[in-house]
């Protein structure tokens, strides 16, 4: 508010005020509808129509780079003219911004020449990362330099996926998706490690803050880097028992922090439980992994799954429905059907972890009803808030 220019910033049309108005509603409306796309073409209800580098391509890329990284985008370019005091983008380079997302998942979906299509896909993660880090850059904003350390990291993730598709190599493809889950595994640690405390705090009313363990902020992080490396190389695609041990270290250290954070209270707060509900499927993403390289699963889909689906996306849900509060000026109580919307979306990560393994088409069809009703009532909910001004009169 301080930073912004009022006249100027109340005159551009509300929906470009700041990043995460159009990518969280963009990203939330593309979520609810290629999850149950993917999953009518993969039950073969799409026959003769193939997106660039088929289905399976699509999906995983999409699911990664199209839908996650549009929330982190919306995330990050807001969050930073709080860290920075610097003027966030807003108005006609935000729409650019948002042009360029949108035709890279047309492009993807509608066969668009990889020509064209991949630089078009990168050009959108590059321009985040540069206009994020020209901000840090003009405070010289140490403490955040890691994230975007994070963020640079996935556009080397998304080239080797393209390199993969101009290629037409599925393993190489799958090295870059599965190094980008692990970054973004990273980048929630990161984040996450700052903010539920703190909205614990909060939603509580703690005076005091739970102090962080620096020491296991750092080994996450570290961690989940090393675990992206090493999917980058290609070295963690089979199940190797050294893995193993790393991601069983992993999920027990995120369990260790997330006891640290826990309070009975927070059942009674969605906008926490939620979260910390997120945290615990990264866990069990961990755990499932270690078990998949040590021979014990089969399969690692349904640990991925816990990942994607459970974590990042359940991270991704809760706290664009506490953001968006509080970034338009509204108390913090989620509106009427988000408290479902929860229920539902965590319904729904369990149908894919554990039914879909069992019972593949009616599990995944149960999980994707789900996961869409679950951005669905977010889109209907929050989409009011998102189009129109700040209801305290402020920019922003």
């Amino acid at each position: 508010m301080q930073v912004v220019d009022r006249r100027k910033a109340l005159s551009i049309p509300p929906i470009w005020r700041l990043a995460f108005r159009p990518f969280f509603l963009a990203g939330s409306v593309y979520a609810l509808l290629v999850v149950p796309l993917w999953v009518a073409a993969w039950t073969g209800l799409w026959p003769g129509f193939q997106p660039t580098g088929g289905w399976l391509a699509w999906h995983r890329h999409e699911m990664l780079f199209g839908f996650a990284m549009a929330i982190v985008a919306g995330f990050l370019l807001t969050a930073v003219q709080t860290w920075t005091g610097q003027v966030a983008p807003s108005g006609k380079p935000l729409m650019g911004l948002a042009v360029v997302w949108l035709a890279a998942r047309l492009g993807w979906l509608f066969g668009l020449p990889l020509a064209l299509l991949i630089p078009l896909d990168l050009a959108f993660l590059a321009v985040v990362a540069l206009l994020m880090g020209r901000m840090l850059w003009a405070v010289r904003q140490k403490r955040n330099y890691p994230v975007l350390a994070v963020l640079s990291l996935m556009i080397a993730a998304d080239a080797i996926v393209m390199s993969g598709l101009l290629l037409g190599d599925d393993g190489l493809q799958r090295q870059g998706v599965l190094a980008g889950l692990w970054l973004i595994a990273a980048l929630m640690g990161l984040i996450g490690g700052r903010v539920i405390p703190f909205f614990t705090q909060r939603g509580l009313g703690w005076v005091e803050a739970i102090k962080p363990w620096v020491w296991l902020d750092i080994a996450l992080l570290a961690g989940s880097l090393l675990i992206a490396a090493l999917h980058a190389v290609g070295l963690a695609l089979l199940p190797q028992p050294l893995v193993g041990v790393l991601f069983l270290l992993l999920g027990l250290g995120h369990l260790l922090r997330l006891a640290r954070w826990y309070d009975k209270g927070i059942w009674r707060v969605p906008l926490l439980w939620s979260l910390h509900v997120s945290v615990l499927w990264l866990a069990v993403a961990c755990l499932g992994l270690a078990l998949w390289h040590f021979g014990v699963l089969a399969q690692s889909s349904p640990a991925l799954h816990a990942l994607t689906v459970g974590a990042m996306s359940g991270l991704i849900l809760a706290m664009i429905a506490r953001v968006t509060l509080g970034h338009t000026g509204r108390p913090l109580q989620v509106p009427a059907g988000m408290v479902p919307g929860f229920v539902l979306f965590n319904l729904g990560t369990a149908a894919r972890v554990f039914i879909a393994a069992q019972w593949p088409v009616a599990g995944l069809w149960l999980a994707a009803i789900c996961w869409s009703l679950a951005f669905l009532l977010y889109a209907l909910r929050y989409a009011p808030m998102l189009l129109s001004a700040r209801v305290d009169g402020h920019p922003g």
